[in-house]
């Protein structure tokens, strides 16, 4: 029978709705300081978010939407030092406090460390970001395994990244939790074998997640309930370890 051992959670859209308000901001302050006429908006941001992977996001806007474009530079380091660009104004982004977590995410996290169950992060987001992100909110030191941006050689929905968190902390599948907000992310926890927990946001609300155990709104508080989506929880106000026991042995 499994038991809860470990929470694993990516970052970007799931701790904190940093694509619209974050990543896309940060990207299209970098174009500008990079001389470059272009501008990323909501929606087709939404478009883009199907690549995981920054510098990934930039090769594909390039080769599908600037085919012609040209740089003196090799194309890949133009675009490692754009993505460099991005993640600075990223991060001046999150010392201003224009991101916050998302409902739950500290309240949840907070209880699984007072309890002993074991934490991580799978994310294909760099682990500068990562590292900024965390050190607003939370103690980085919480996390035993904070497996980040090209850890792997394959992003989600590969499962190279949740299988290399699972070797690294010795864990077996069935004793994990996943907190994905993505198809993409969904799918690479499903393919490594582990149960998964989908709190959608604005972009990824009407992706397929029939194979998620639950899908929710948000983590939810007490005096703001979530909204189940698909699945039922014993607890119909906030997600907590009782609720996430009981939904694996039932599940």
């Amino acid at each position: 029978m499994s038991q809860l051992q470990a929470l694993i959670f990516d970052v970007d859209g799931t701790l904190a709705n940093t694509e619209r308000d974050g990543h896309r901001v940060a990207f299209n302050s970098a174009f500008v300081e990079a001389g470059l006429d272009w501008h990323w908006t909501i929606d087709f941001y939404e478009q883009l978010l199907a690549i995981a992977g920054g510098k990934e996001r930039i090769k594909f806007y390039l080769n599908q939407y600037q085919p012609e474009f040209k740089t003196n530079k090799d194309i890949n380091e133009f675009i490692a030092h754009l993505h460099q660009l991005k993640t600075k104004h990223y991060q001046q982004l999150l010392q201003k406090g224009a991101i916050s977590l998302r409902p739950g995410v500290k309240r949840l996290i907070e209880e699984a460390k007072k309890e002993n169950i074991r934490l991580a992060i799978a994310t294909t987001t760099s682990l500068s970001n990562v590292i900024a992100l965390l050190s607003q909110f939370l103690a980085l030191d919480w996390f035993e395994i904070i497996a980040a941006g090209d850890i792997v050689p394959a992003k989600k929905p590969a499962p190279d990244i949740y299988n290399y968190v699972l070797k690294r902390m010795n864990l077996l599948p069935e004793n994990c939790l996943v907190f994905e907000d993505s198809d993409n992310g969904l799918l690479a926890a499903i393919q490594a074998g582990i149960k998964t927990i989908v709190t959608v946001n604005n972009y990824t609300k009407k992706q397929d997640f029939n194979q998620a155990i639950l899908v929710l709104s948000d983590l939810g508080e007490s005096e703001k309930p979530f909204k189940i989506i698909q699945g039922n929880l014993s607890n119909n106000n906030y997600v907590d370890l009782d609720s996430l026991r009981s939904l694996m042995a039932n599940g």
